[in-house]
């Protein structure tokens, strides 16, 4: 694809193609159409890989940047109407740094961050360098970065906090000023068993009330004095098989009784749970 000569173009990798872009959109689907289409994308790469150059500080390897540049330029050429009359390059230079941000915001960040965060992340990020740069070894303020940029301390802040979402820690890294070893993952808090154990008493807790101050006794002595039945027999001088059959009917009802008035509380309110069994 030639490049046109004695014209001014704001890049020296502005080839001249706009004859071959009026050819295009008047041809037929087909294999002719493809081969012009191909030769119109390749003849401008070298624009497409100068855009992709243009974030190579962003922590993303150069070559998928420009994979991510070519397939911008890609959809530049497609959607291009040349009887709109603007110059292809004033559509496609937006139409692929577009699709690089694109690629940032959806693939590089960590945490979902809104466009607004992002876009105040960058303008926070280039101010702090600015800034650095005219005073060095002076760590910029927020209303320093607020008057430089005309942001409003709040946005600054919000800029900052958005520097920390591109990359996270990973759960095994060490604490800063840990001597021992310790990681993100040892401060994680975990489940406690015990919460199951609070509901269940808390549900059984009025219907062991009601029931009769022997059969209560029995209980007490067998869950939590940790009694054996025959040594709970001994006590209450009864057969050790009348205390197994009072230990059995005492955990059905109590169990009936409560499965019962769960049912009950969960047509009211759903979200209840139900004690395990």
């Amino acid at each position: 694809m030639p490049t046109r000569s004695g014209a001014k173009h704001p890049h020296h990798d502005a080839p001249d193609t706009a004859e071959a872009f009026a050819r295009l959109t008047s041809m037929p689907a087909g294999p002719e159409r493809d081969a012009l289409r191909d030769a119109l994308v390749e003849a401008w790469l070298p624009m497409a890989d100068r855009l992709a150059g243009r974030f190579r500080s962003r922590g993303e390897s150069y070559e998928d940047l420009r994979q991510v540049a070519a397939l911008g330029l890609v959809k530049a050429v497609d959607r291009y109407d040349p009887a709109r009359g603007n110059a292809f390059e004033s559509y496609a230079v937006p139409t692929v740094t577009g699709e690089i941000k694109r690629h940032f915001r959806d693939h590089m960040w960590t945490l979902h961050v809104p466009r607004r965060v992002q876009e105040l992340r960058n303008r926070v990020r280039f101010a702090t360098r600015e800034l650095s740069q005219t005073s060095p070894g002076h760590r910029p303020t927020v209303p320093e970065i607020a008057a430089h940029t005309g942001m409003s301390e709040e946005d600054v802040r919000t800029g900052q906090e958005a520097l920390e979402s591109f990359t996270a820690l990973s759960l095994d890294a060490e604490l800063p000023g840990s001597d021992d070893g310790y990681s993100l993952s040892d401060a994680l808090g975990t489940p406690d068993p015990a919460l199951d154990t609070v509901v269940d008493r808390e549900a059984v807790k009025a219907r062991l009330a009601a029931l009769p101050e022997r059969e209560r006794a029995i209980l007490y002595m067998r869950f939590f004095g940790d009694m054996t039945q025959s040594r709970i027999a001994e006590e209450l001088g009864i057969s050790q098989m009348h205390v197994s059959r009072l230990l059995s009917r005492c955990c059905g009802r109590v169990r009936e009784q409560v499965m019962r008035d769960v049912a009950q509380a969960d047509s009211a309110s759903p979200d209840r749970r139900a004690p395990s069994r």
